[in-house]
This record gives structure tokens, sequence and C-alpha cells, in this order.
């Protein structure tokens, strides 16, 4: 199977670098090229042409959400993880509503972030644990209105739905609500179909536009 070609857009120096020399230990990884702002990375992109972008949030010229934007809407097979230190609902919401499949904070492990990327190449979506337990906290304080009746989930749908929003990976909510991981899985493509959405990405940010729990 061909390696996983990965772009890093990065303003400091010292990180984008630090992660193109742990990401090459990876064999399935391969770093082809770096950007040191969103412009630069819209730029590069048609070039490199790049399966994953981890792209930065705040960076001069251009910030990485208006950079997702406009790649993602140039090339919408690529995928990009954003990779930052920012969690507050506003920029994940952007980061989410501007295409990014995965959003994620920089003080993950080198490993964990590999293996992200990985997951990410396979089609499906990151959200770190922190930052979908910020966007969840946020949505819990508002006023309950749930309408999951208006999409027909059942209560167990609704149970998958919230984890999904928690962050939760297949495994983890298999284990917290004792179901087979093939059953969670079930759950997970009813509620993608009830709800008309294709990632967890856009679940997550439905859940929490319309109050889904």
């Amino acid at each position: 199977m061909p390696n996983i070609k990965v772009m890093i857009v990065e303003d400091q120096e010292i990180i984008r670098k630090s992660l193109g020399i742990v990401l090459n230990l990876n064999e399935d990884i391969d770093i082809v090229g770096t950007a040191q702002n969103g412009a630069e990375a819209v730029e590069l992109t048609p070039q490199l042409q790049p399966q994953i972008i981890l792209m930065d949030v705040q960076m001069p010229v251009m910030g990485g959400v208006e950079a997702t934007e406009k790649i993602k809407r140039a090339y919408p097979d690529i995928k990009i993880i954003m990779l930052t230190t920012f969690q507050d609902e506003e920029t994940v919401i952007g980061a989410l509503n501007a295409g990014a499949e995965g959003y994620i904070l920089k003080a993950i492990d080198p490993a964990d972030l590999a293996a992200a990327i990985r997951l990410v190449n396979r089609g499906e979506t990151m959200i770190s644990q922190d930052v979908a337990k910020t966007l969840f906290a946020r949505t819990i304080s508002r006023p309950a209105a749930s309408k999951e009746s208006d999409y027909g989930l059942t209560e167990r749908e609704t149970q998958v739905l919230k984890c999904i929003a928690e962050g939760l990976s297949n495994r983890d909510i298999s284990s917290k609500l004792f179901l087979s991981e093939g059953t969670v899985k079930n759950y997970i493509s009813n509620i993608y179909s009830k709800l008309n959405v294709h990632n967890r990405a856009t679940v997550m940010k439905k859940a929490i536009d319309e109050k889904l729990y």
C-alpha cells in the first residue's frame, strides 16, 4: 500500500520541523512538504498533492480555517486535520464548517497523531476528546429542547449520539454501553442515515446546532 502523503502547515519553525521528524519515523507516512501559513499552503497544494494536511489555526497572512475552506473547495478529496492549541467552540465549528475532517490539540502523543492520520486517511473523522468535551459542555448548558424525535432517533441511538459528541471511539462506546463494536457501528450507520450526515464531524456539529440530546 502506498505511503500516506502529508503536508504540514505551521508558522512556528521548530514545531514544523519537529512534526516532520517525528512523523517521518513512521514507515507508512511521507512528509511531502511544509508551509508556514495558510496562503502558502493554498499555493503549494496543487504542486505537492498531499492526501492529508496538518493545519494550524492561527497563522500570519492567512489562518488555517480560511485556508481549509479554499483547499477543500478546490480539492475536496484532500483531508485536513486541524492541529492547534485552540479549542473554543467558535474556532472548532468554523473549522468543521470549512470542511476539516479532524480537530486535534497539539499536546497529542506523536503515536496517537500518526494513528489519527491513518484514521482520517481511511475516510473517518477524528475529534480529540478534549475538544469534543468542550463542545459537549457548551451544548448541555443551553436550554433543553431536544429534537431527536424529529429524526426518529431511538433511545439507544440517542445514547450513541451523545457518546459520539463526547468524542468517544467505537470501542469506548462499546465498553460504555455494553454493546459489541459491530452493534455500535450499526447504530452509527442508522444515525448517519436519519440525520443525513456522513461522518463524525458533521454528526457532532448537527447534534450541537440542533441540541439533539
